[in-house]
Formats: structure tokens, C-alpha cells, sequence
């Protein structure tokens, strides 16, 4: 950070600057900030002695300086002149992304501090307990346009990252709005009419109704069923809103902004947010929600499930005693039945307070309506404080059985500072690795800029909505918003056209596709896109942070950096708030959907059990349909599609008595015998190894239902045929360990990792002539269930593995994995992809690791080789697909480029990344992190030179590939040959062209070095480079292509009476407010983008 490059080049101090600490400025509007008159006076010292000397005060400016050093009454009347709309951009460190610098319009105040409308604070990250803020003052009079279009904090109410609300009333604003927008049964004068809202209004300031009474009221034309909190609401809203008639909780607000934001515009909204702030502070005091030791309600329940918590742990330890069970799976069931019992508890819990005092509890309207609190933090106050974490990250078995209103034992408080403490350190540690993800991020994507309109690809990505199982994670339309489509997308019955190519989805095509029951939409995407340099507006989309199709000159490559790296450091702060409780994930031992379903087909190798159900000896998987609805076949109606039939929402599914009954959404059509199911698309459910499944193809399932079931903790290996057993290299003391259990004394027989390399352990089946019928391998740490040379039924099982026990998930976890996959590090023990789709063979060992060979149908063989002891997930004779794994661990990502290509990978890398922000519940964008990787995968290695100039193993930029290879071509050459390369952002940061830039990111010295030794020029395309040397950035106005721009006037009117007609109407729109007592005053300056 103290080198030339860091603290001097990359980063100065200007003057035209201060720094005061932040207070809280309820009375200010959303685009002005409270600037103190003694920092005015410093900062805007150049413009007042002008001013003085220009109003002939003085006449030199010498003497103007003395003026203001001894702050004369002249001074001061000429600061209001000069600080009136000249913004000031405030900053909070640490600048996370681009809302970190907004700029303000200053109202001059007493005091020191500096105020701060309460609505930016979310975008600031800021808080009022101490913070500090810098302000500095753009000069020049383009600096200030800029300012007033681009970085008003009116025009940033969104945010880039994902286009969601930045701007958004938070705590007491939240808990003022829930509270009086709320509605309660049986309330005083409930059910009376009244023919206007302020007949309503009146009624409630004199207390003949209640606030939160259900009442009808007549608005404009219609009767509506309301409160009068909601009318009293409404009225204060802009004119021309829509009515809301709901009890607001955060995210109902965030919503309202965002509809207002969709359907009027910047400055309905901004109306709309002021409005929000003023309404929200004032019920907030008015209703006065407070909470007090009797608002914390402990359930009665309580000793009942923990005693039956305590019962079931008994049980366990018994097993464990009797050596049913191991230590580990004794481990995993205690911290099951712990875990289910705070679930259990926490339920119960949030049940007693939702009913106490007929929802008004104030714990309990805190958490509801998301002002402050969690259910999380709520079940430590009135439930059980529950399971707790070590620092490594185990979990402690010993759960705190006590909440903080019945107090904490010493032990229970001792296990507490445990986790507390983890939290605290994580966030020291991690903060600086978010910083320099964040850091190593910018420097990759930083020359990213929107520089042409079309690059006219043919290619691009099938985007369909993200399913987790069944639930639907991100839909459709959420999806494909904004984005140019690349082929056209038809009616699926009618074949009308709905959107054309390269042509622009909006929200109300989008929500069209998803309703006429398309799948998928082929849309362009970053990854795809052929610019040379930075990306295209087609291929772009959207720019989030306004709505509107992206602008050339955006710097998308940073603004993508930002919209990653910024969560990376909130996620990492975010650990410790939960004090260390361990968040395990209950383990199911069932497969159930929450909704009723059609078993399709049942896939995999099974048993048939003695009650005919059926045990799966591998994996397999179910095609089963959710049944939308049923309709009952009756005597006489005429049924109009055929079976296996796709329906669109609104025809007719059978006629009866001349009536249509109608589809409700989109459906394939299943008929049985007399009934008509409508069902949705088949899905897969994967069935574990081991599970005994309940049900038969064709069955119907309700929701809920328990379709196998299974044991969580532990996989076995079953026999497949009848026969005796027979061990082969099962040796006691070489493969096999036998240990004395000390807590049960149980012999327990575990496969060892075996240190001879031929050495194979495994179950083999023989039928009565003594032939082998099966092989079954043993992997290191199974424990052997059964006995040399018995006779065993197909269905026992032979050994089994148990499962990890778990840990916390945590971010800690998260952003290191953010970091592997953008370094496109190598994992660990990362899993052995099979190269080709095909049947697997096992043909023995070789130099301590397992051959394993895939046959394709075509006959071709290939070798995998696997490490001896890696868990196995194929067996002898599996079906396999190209790129599926052999054994277990991660996937790389370098061999899913090797052998799925580019745009699987980049599917891949971009789902894993969004894998660990959702699990923190961050949305970003799919195109910020489509940005990052296209920079990854800039580079080609070359593998046939051809009669290029390219040297055979030398990474070139895909372009200079292609044009060069163009040029042989039609030179009558042979062209070369390159397999795509990915390179992790580290790397791909220090190969860039621009040695400027790399000299200044890292390893300086060495990037220097190299560029002089090679004579390197630096074309300057970047941003980083213009930084360093002092120009304008090329990206917004500083691109090149607006360089040039003459702007003139078609009239030919005087300038100075052009002005003059401006201010006039000014000052009529100003009269004109003030004469309408008690509203707004308008934004003044300009508002829109610039042209």
C-alpha cells in the first residue's frame, strides 16, 4: 500500500476537501445533506473571494482573503449565494461500490456535523454512532453537471448490483409503518362506513374508531375494506398513487418503492421515500412500540420437549452402549435430536407470540414486520439458546438448554463465549480478504467498458428459471429482464411472435413467456459477446442501476468488481451475529415434495424386500410430475385433449353439459382411469443409495408423503444376488483394523488404508460351484457388518460408510471458495471426471491407484486413473456421463473446459459462485459474474502453429487468434490451432497488455522489468493506466467518441435572455409552492441522464 504505484499514483489527496463525523438529518429531503457554515466557509474559500471581489467588496483578491479570514457579515451573505446548488459529494470509507461517493446538494447548518438524510444510510453502510464522512467540492462547471445527472443521491436508488431498491425506510420508519397500517379483529367501531377519508381521519383524531379497526370507506368510486392507519397512510403518500391497502412489513415496503419506481419514474419515487420517512418517524412515536421483560414469552412447552429431547438421547447413548451404532453416527443423531428440538421450539414459540395480545406483541412485531431482530434471535431470548460451535468449527453436543430471559448456568455461559469469540476474530481476519478479493476482482474487469452497440454474435446461453429440487430459486422473467434475445420467441399454440431477434425483454414480455409456459429462452449473454474490447449494449442488457437498456462509455467491469467483492466484506462481518450458534442443516432421512405428484418411472438397480417394497443398491432417481389439479371424469362430458397433451392456461379441458371447464395454468395432461390430471414438467428426484422405496410407477402421491426412506448417517453397500461370502485381501492387521470400542466394548471391524499397493479389499459373492457372481469393493474407514463365509440374501447389508460429521456452514467457508473459483485454483482432492459418457470397468491397480476404465458404446476404452482410498460413487458396470464424477471431492473447473467446452464451464463457474451468495441470501446478477469470467477466459494456447507466427504452447489473446488466422487464410496459409484456456484472475490480471496496469496491481518490479527488457508500448486503452498518468478515464464522458461533440443551439435568441426566461420561471414555480401550504419543494437542478 506505501509503494509509488499505491499511495501516490493510483491514489492522491486533494484539497477542496474535509471530514466530519455523520449525524442524523430527519428534516432534510432526499437530495440535500446538512453541511456545517464553518466547513462551507473553508471549502468554498475560492469561489467567495471571487464572488467578493466580483460584487466589488474588494478589489484584489488579497484583501478578499482577509474578508473571509475574519468571517465580515458581507462573507457570510455571500456563502449562501455560492454553496446554493453547488453539490458536494460525500464519501463513507471503506467505498465498497459506487454508492459509497454520492453527491448532495448542502444545506447550510450550526454545528460541526455533518447530516445525512436517514434513507441513504443503507447505501453508505453508515450508522450514527460515530461515523465519519468526507466531503469534497467539484470545481469545474462539467463536474458539477456531472454531479447534479449522474451522482445526485435522487438518481441512485437503485442498486447496480442486482436492481433492487438501495433507498428504503429501515427500522423505526419500518416499525412506525407496520404498526399503523396493521389491523386487528374486534377493534373499536369495526365495520362502519364512511363515505370519504377524511370523514375517517376526523373520526379517528377524536378516538371514535380505532386505528387498526377493519372498517369501509369510500375512495374516488369504490367502497374499500380498510383501516383508518391505511387511509391516514395513503393520504399522505404523492397524488396519484396507487392505494395500499396491506400491513407493511420491510419487505412489502421495499416492494412498493420498487412498483412505484417501475410504473411512475426517479421522481414519483423520490416523493414516494420522503413521504415513507416522514409517515414512518412519526407513527413510529405516535404508536410508541416498546418491549419490555413481559413481551418475551417462554413456552410452557418447553420442559416437555426437552425432556423428550433428553429421553431420546438416553436411547441413543443405550445403542451406542449396546454397539449398534459408532461414535460418530452417536455424535450426528445427538446433534439431530438437538437440532430438531430448538426447531420445535422456536416454532412453538413464534406460535404464542403471534397470538399474545392478538399480534401486537412487540418482540414479536419487530421480527414480523423486519425493523429489528430475527426469529434466530428471538428463540435465544425465549426459547433455547440451542447448539453452539467451536472455533474449528465443530459443533458442541452440549446444547445451552437455557435462554437469556431464565439467565445462562456458568458452564452454559462458558460454552457461549466460545462462539462469540470465533465471531469476532473471523471478522478481523476476513474483512481483509473480502478487500482483496474485491481489489483483484477490479484489476481484472477494470478495462470493461461498454464500447460498441452491436458486436453482432450468433451465439449465446438457453436460460431457464433456477430450480433448487422444486422450488423455484430465480423464475423466468427474473432471469431473462433486459436481456436481447437471439432467436425469436413464438406463441407456443397461436405461433405469434412474441419478441424478435436482438430485441430487448421487457418486464412485460418476460412475464408473458413465463406465463404462456415457455421453458426456456435463448438469450445473448457477456460470456458470448464478440467485442474486442470491453463488451456491447446487445450483449449487455440492461444497465440495473436505472432500468434502461446499458449507455456505450458504462464501466461495466468495475461496476460488476463492486457488485461482488462489496457482499464479500457485509458477509464476512455478518458471521458473528448469531453469536457462534451452529446453524446445522437437520438431515432428513426421507424423500418427500410439499405438494402432491404422479410417480412417472422409478430408475436404478434394486432388491425386492419380503413386503414387497423395494431396496436400492445404488443410486437412482424417480420422474415424477406435480399434479396441478384434478378433475373428476362423470358420466357424459367429452374430454378435449389426449393423454400426454400440452395445455395452456386457459382452454378447455372437458366439456359437461355444454359447459367448458378451463385450464388454470399451463399443463401436460395425464388421464387415468376416471380422472384427469393436470401435471407440471417431469422432474427428477435423486434416491440414495440404500433407501427402500414405498411406492410403485403410476402411483399417486399426496403431499408430503414419504415417496423411500433411508439413513442419513451412514451409506451402505448391499448385496445384490444371493450366495456365501467370501473376503478376499481383507487381512486383520494390514487391511482390516479390529478395535475394542472402550465405551461399549464391541469389537468393530474398519477397512485401514491399505500402505501395500496391491492390496484390494473386498466382499466377494459365490454362488454354490464356488464362481464369483459379484465383486464388491470396500473403501478406507468402512465397517465390515458381516462374517467370512456366510450365506447372505440380496438386500443385507455387507459394510457401510459413515457420513462426515457436520459442520457449520458459515461464510467462512463461502468466501474462500469465491476466491478458488475465480483464482480457477485446482481443489484439493478434487473429483476424477469421467472423460467420456459410456459403462464402467475395473480393471485393478497400478502404482497405489485404482484403474478404472470407461467403455463408450462405440467400444472406445479410456483410463481413469483414481487414488486408492478416495469413496468411489461408481461401481463395477454403472452407466456414466462424460464429465461425471468417479469419486468424490470437488469438481475443477479445468476439466470441465477439457471436456464439456467453454460455455459449460462458464455455466458452471457462474453457479457456484451464486451457490455460496444465496446461501447468505445476497442476490447478484448472473452478468456481473459472467463479466469476471469472460476476462478469464481472454486466452488461448496454441497446439498446432500452422504458417503463423505463433510459437506452439504460447498463450494468445482470442482476438490476435483470430485475426491472424483470418489473415493466413487469405493468404492461401494453413491456420493454427489453440484449445481455450482459463486462467484465475491473479494471472489474468498480470498477462494483460497494458503493463501500467499489471506494474501496478502486484509484483512490480518483475512486470516492469519484463516490459522494459521488451521494448512493450501501452496503448492507454484501460482505466487504471489514464489513472496513473493523469488523464480522464476513457469510460462515460471521458470516452473517446465523445471527445469530439460540438453542441449548438437552433435558436438564434439571445444567451442572456434565454437565462433570464429560466430564472423567471423559477421564481413563478417558487412562489407558486409556497403559496400551496405543506408541500414539496421541487428538486431543483437537473434531473434525467445526460444526452
Amino acid at each position: 500500500k506505501q509503494g509509488r504505484f499505491r499511495q501516490n499514483l493510483l491514489g492522491k489527496r486533494v484539497d477542496y476537501s474535509g471530514r466530519s463525523v455523520i449525524v442524523f438529518g430527519p428534516k432534510l429531503q432526499l437530495h440535500q445533506c446538512g453541511l456545517p457554515t464553518k466547513m462551507a466557509l473553508e471549502l468554498f474559500k475560492s469561489f467567495i473571494m471571487k464572488k467578493l471581489v466580483q460584487k466589488d467588496v474588494v478589489y484584489n483578491i488579497e484583501k478578499a482573503k482577509t474578508l473571509v479570514e475574519q468571517e465580515t457579515p458581507e462573507v457570510w451573505s455571500v456563502l449562501d449565494e455560492v454553496v446554493r446548488e453547488h453539490p458536494v459529494l460525500l464519501n463513507r470509507a471503506p467505498t465498497l461500490h459506487r454508492l459509497g461517493i454520492q453527491a448532495f446538494e448542502p444545506v447550510l447548518v450550526e454545528g460541526k456535523a455533518i447530516q445525512l438524510h436517514p434513507l441513504v444510510c443503507h447505501a453508505f453502510n453508515a450508522d450514527f454512532d460515530g461515523d465519519q464522512m468526507a466531503v469534497h467540492v467539484p470545481l469545474t462547471q462539467a463536474a458539477q453537471i456531472e454531479c447534479w445527472t449522474l451522482m445526485l443521491a435522487d438518481t441512485n436508488l437503485l442498486n447496480p448490483a442486482n436492481g433492487q431498491p438501495v433507498v428504503f425506510p429501515s427500522q423505526d420508519m419500518v416499525i412506525g409503518l407496520y404498526t399503523m397500517t396493521k389491523d386487528r379483529a374486534g377493534d373499536k367501531g369495526e365495520g362502519r362506513y364512511y363515505s370519504s377519508p377524511e370523514e375517517v381521519m376526523m373520526a379517528v383524531e377524536n378516538g371514535a374508531v380505532s386505528w387498526h379497526a377493519l372498517v369501509n370507506v369510500k375512495i374516488g368510486e369504490e367502497w374499500i375494506n380498510t383501516t383508518p392507519g391505511r387511509v391516514v397512510f395513503n393520504d399522505k403518500l404523492p397524488d396519484g398513487v396507487f392505494y395500499v391497502n396491506e400491513t407493511l412489513s420491510d419487505k412489502r415496503i421495499r416492494n412498493l418503492v420498487m412498483r412505484s419506481f417501475k410504473d411512475y419514474g426517479n421522481y414519483v419515487t423520490v416523493r414516494l421515500l420522503d413521504s415513507l420517512k416522514n409517515i414512518g418517524f412519526e407513527f413510529a412515536t405516535r404508536m410508541g412500540t416498546t418491549i419490555g421483560m413481559d413481551d418475551i414469552l417462554v413456552p410452557d412447552e418447553k420442559k416437555v420437549l426437552i425432556k423428550s429431547a433428553n429421553g431420546e438421547v438416553d436411547k441413543i447413548q443405550t445403542q451406542y452402549k449396546d454397539g449398534h451404532i459408532t461414535s460418530e453416527e452417536r455424535y450426528n443423531r445427538v446433534i439431530e435430536v438437538w437440532g430438531k428440538t430448538n426447531e420445535d421450539l422456536a416454532n412453538v414459540m413464534m406460535d404464542h407470540l403471534k397470538a399474545d395480545q392478538d399480534g401486537f406483541n412487540n418482540v414479536y412485531m419487530m421480527a414480523d414486520s423486519g425493523a429489528r431482530g430475527s426469529r434466530n434471535q428471538i428463540r435465544q431470548l425465549a426459547g433455547m439458546r440451542g447448539l453452539m460451535a467451536k472455533p474449528s468449527g465443530d459443533i458442541i453436543e452440549l446444547p445451552i438448554r437455557s435462554n437469556f430471559k431464565e439467565g445462562l448456568s456458568v458452564i452454559e455461559f462458558f460454552i457461549s463465549t466460545n462462539g462469540a469469540r470465533k465471531g469476532l476474530a473471523d471478522t478481523a481476519l476476513k474483512t481483509a480478504d473480502a478487500g482483496y478479493l474485491t481489489r483483484r476482482l477490479v484489476d481484472i474487469a477494470q478495462d470493461v467498458v461498454v464500447n460498441m452497440d452491436d458486436c453482432g454474435t450468433i451465439n449465446g446461453i438457453d436460460i431457464a428459471a433456477l430450480k433448487d429440487g422444486e422450488e423455484i430459486v430465480e423464475s423466468l422473467s427474473d432471469r431473462i429482464m433486459g436481456r436481447f434475445t437471439l432467436e425469436r420467441v413464438k406463441h407456443p399454440i397461436t405461433g405469434d411472435l412474441l419478441v424478435d431477434v436482438n430485441q430487448e425483454i421487457t418486464d412485460e414480455i418476460a412475464f408473458e413467456i413465463e406465463d404462456l409456459g415457455i421453458e426456456s429462452v435463448r438469450v445473448r449473454t457477456v460470456l458470448t459477446c464478440e467485442a474486442q474490447h470491453g463488451v456491447c449494449k446487445k450483449c449487455y442488457g440492461r444497465n440495473l442501476a436505472n432500468h434502461r437498456t446499458t449507455d456505450i462509455g458504462e464501466a461495466v467491469g468495475i461496476i460488476a468488481a463492486q457488485s461482488i467483492g462489496q457482499p464479500g466484506t457485509q458477509l464476512t462481518m455478518r458471521t458473528f451475529h448469531v453469536g457462534g450458534t451452529a446453524s446445522t442443516i437437520a438431515e432428513e432421512n426421507h424423500v418427500s415434495k410439499r405438494y402432491p405428484l404422479l410417480v412417472r418411472e422409478i430408475n436404478g438397480t434394486s432388491v425386492p424386500l419380503e413386503d414387497g417394497r423395494r431396496l436400492f443398491t445404488r443410486k437412482g432417481h424417480l420422474k415424477v410430475s406435480r399434479i396441478l389439479s384434478v378433475i373428476d371424469i362423470k358420466k357424459g362430458d367429452e374430454v378435449k385433449p389426449e393423454d400426454g397433451d400440452k395445455i395452456i392456461k386457459g382452454e378447455t379441458v372437458l366439456v359437461r353439459k355444454g359447459e367448458s371447464l378451463l385450464a388454470e395454468e399451463n399443463a401436460f395432461v395425464v388421464i387415468l382411469k376416471k380422472k384427469i390430471l393436470l401435471v407440471a414438467q417431469d422432474e427428477k428426484v435423486e434416491i440414495r443409495n440404500g433407501s427402500t422405496v414405498l411406492i410403485t410407477e403410476g402411483y399417486v402421491a399426496d403431499a408430503d408423503e414419504s415417496l423411500a426412506i433411508f439413513d442419513p448417517f451412514s451409506e451402505p453397500i448391499i448385496a445384490e444376488v444371493d450366495g456365501v461370502i467370501k473376503f478376499e485381501d481383507i487381512i486383520p492387521g494390514t487391511t482390516l483394523r479390529e478395535e475394542i470400542n472402550e465405551d461399549t466394548g464391541n469389537i468393530e471391524k474398519k477397512i485401514t488404508d491399505t500402505s501395500a499397493d496391491t492390496l484390494q479389499p473386498r466382499i466377494t459373492i459365490v454362488d454354490g460351484e464356488g464362481e464369483d457372481i459379484q465383486d464388491y469393493y470396500l473403501p478406507e474407514n468402512s465397517y465390515l457388518n458381516i462374517e467370512d463365509g456366510l450365506k447372505v440374501k440380496a438386500g443385507q447389508t455387507l459394510a457401510k460408510m459413515l457420513k462426515e460429521s457436520q459442520k457449520t456452514q458459515d461464510i467462512t467457508g463461502g468466501l474462500p471458495r469465491v476466491g478458488e473459483l475465480f483464482e480457477a485454483r485446482r481443489p484439493k482432492n478434487s473429483a476424477i471426471l469421467s472423460r467420456i459418457g459410456g459403462t464402467v470397468d475395473f480393471e485393478g491397480i497400478s502404482k497405489g491407484k485404482r484403474i478404472i476404465t470407461v467403455i463408450d458404446p462405440y467400444g472406445e476404452k479410456i483410463k481413469h486413473l483414481v487414488p486408492m482410498g478416495r469413496h468411489l460413487l461408481v461401481r463395477n458396470g454403472d452407466p456414466v456421463d462424460a464429465a461425471e464424477p468417479l469419486c468424490d471431492g470437488p469438481k475443477d473447473p479445468h476439466d470441465v473446459l477439457e471436456i464439456q467446452g467453454e460455455n459449460a464451464l462458464q455455466q458452471f463457474l457462474v453457479d457456484e459462485v451464486q451457490e455460496v451468495y444465496r446461501m447468505q441470501g445476497v442476490q447478484i446478477n448472473d452478468k456481473h459474474i459472467g463479466v469476471i469470467i469472460r476476462q478469464m477466459m481472454r486466452k488461448v494456447e496454441i497446439i498446432d502453429v500452422g504458417d503463423t507466427s505463433f510459437i506452439f504452447g504460447q498463450q494468445v489473446d482470442k482476438y490476435k487468434f483470430r485475426t491472424q488466422n483470418e489473415k493466413v487464410v487469405r493468404e492461401g496459409g494453413q491456420p493454427s490451432m489453440a484449445k481455450p484456456l482459463l486462467l484465475g484472475i491473479t494471472r489474468a490480471s498480470l498477462n494483460i497488455d497494458s503493463w501500467i496496469s499489471a506494474a501496478s496491481f502486484q509484483e512490480t518490479t518483475r512486470v516492469l522489468t519484463n516490459a522494459a527488457i521488451a521494448g512493450d508500448t501501452d496503448s492507454l486503452r484501460g482505466l487504471k493506466e489514464n489513472v496513473v498518468i493523469g488523464h480522464i478515464i476513457p469510460a462515460g464522458t471521458g470516452m473517446r467518441k465523445y471527445k469530439d461533440l460540438k453542441l449548438f443551439t437552433k435558436d438564434t435568441d439571445d444567451l442572456d435572455a434565454h437565462v433570464a426566461k429560466i430564472l423567471e420561471q423559477r421564481r413563478l414555480d417558487a412562489e407558486f409552492l409556497e403559496g400551496e401550504e405543506g408541500s414539496e419543494p421541487v428538486t431543483t437542478g437537473a434531473t434525467g441522464s445526460t444526452g
